[in-house]
């Protein structure tokens, strides 16, 4: 089929990044797309080489004049353009109109997902949009995975790619990866680190802005890191004892990494990012590993105290275990083509 995907870049790298990912999946899966964008400027550092079958629109005021195609998709609610939505309802097979919503655990997921929205008024009055919610049950939409992603994630040899960027690590030495926004408790976290030889992999932003000028424990090392690619950030996730990651995108490519990580959601002033952690805590197991919960409310403002760290050990086990449990169903480009094409055939 073909597809056209819409994305505003709001929040940061995070949606471009979940887009660009799914665009490119969709892709290598023998489909076609459109990715409409009103900031590309990410995907210099991104994915500089672009891929085949995915075709950029600058998405700016007033909007290409293009003929909707099959399937229409528009990432986190973005709204596609009025006059492009008109001429969706003008067609005579209007697309399927689909609207991917963000990343949650919440049980709304559940309940929302794959229900049709009639639209009763404005410009696509006549139409339907049905909702998609990845997830991390069977009853969602399931999470991005490329189709070869677990068998490059065998073959990884983590020292040569660290050599490859210009890193040594030395005998005995730890990997920890930091990618994280502003305010993350760095300093406790340093201390906590200060027990055993640490190489602290710092992502441009926040991490670096607070960890490169801070006095820091003999046994930590720190180095700053260049905006790395999505393959590249992927292994940079794969060399690693332990990730700290934000938002959403990095935090489902730490899941399928399989090693520890704290995951940092966007800072909400209410503390209604509590509940969103608590229920990816449940769905995680948490509980399994003592410590593992609080560190995580902790790290995320919800609490305050002494940052510790769980034992690594049954840290590592329970990652691995939920991984393999994510890994049974089926990934969201196969789940969002299935759903696609049945509401095609059904409505088409």
């Amino acid at each position: 089929m073909r597809w056209d995907l819409f994305c505003r870049v709001i929040d940061n790298h995070g949606d471009v990044g979940v887009c660009w990912r799914l665009a490119r999946e969709l892709a290598a899966r023998g489909e076609a797309v459109r990715l409409w964008l009103d900031d590309a400027s990410a995907l210099r550092w991104m994915a500089p080489d672009g891929t085949a079958g995915v075709e950029l629109v600058a998405w700016h005021a007033p909007a290409p004049a293009l003929v909707p195609q099959d399937v229409v998709v528009e990432a986190f609610g973005c709204d596609p353009p009025e006059a492009f939505v008109k001429a969706m309802a003008a067609s005579d097979k209007p697309p399927v109109w689909i609207n991917l919503e963000y990343l949650s655990a919440e049980s709304y997921v559940e309940r929302s997902h794959g229900l049709a929205s009639p639209q009763l008024h404005g410009a696509g009055l006549g139409l339907t949009k049905w909702f998609f919610y990845p997830g991390f049950s069977p009853r969602s939409g399931g999470l991005l995975r490329e189709a070869d992603l677990m068998t490059r994630r065998g073959d990884f040899h983590r020292d040569t790619w660290l050599a490859g960027m210009g890193i040594t690590r030395q005998p005995d030495e730890r990997v920890v990866s930091i990618f994280c926004y502003p305010g993350a408790p760095l300093r406790d976290f340093a201390r906590a680190l200060a027990d055993a030889p640490t190489l602290l992999l710092l992502t441009p932003g926040a991490a670096q802005d607070a960890l490169m000028g801070m006095a820091m424990p003999k046994t930590l090392r720190r180095i700053a890191l260049p905006w790395l690619t999505q393959h590249d950030y992927d292994h940079l996730l794969w060399s690693t004892e332990l990730n700290v990651v934000r938002g959403e995108d990095s935090l489902v490519r730490a899941i399928w990494a399989g090693a520890p990580f704290i995951w940092h959601l966007y800072p909400q002033h209410d503390l209604a990012h509590g509940p969103k952690l608590d229920a990816f805590a449940a769905h995680f197991g948490a509980a399994q590993v003592p410590g593992l919960a609080e560190l995580w409310r902790r790290w995320n403002g919800l609490t305050s105290g002494d940052l510790d760290l769980p034992a690594p050990t049954a840290w590592r086990n329970a990652t691995l275990a939920w991984r393999t449990h994510l890994l049974e169903q089926p990934d969201l480009a196969h789940q969002l083509l299935r759903f696609a094409r049945r509401q095609c055939d059904a409505h088409c």
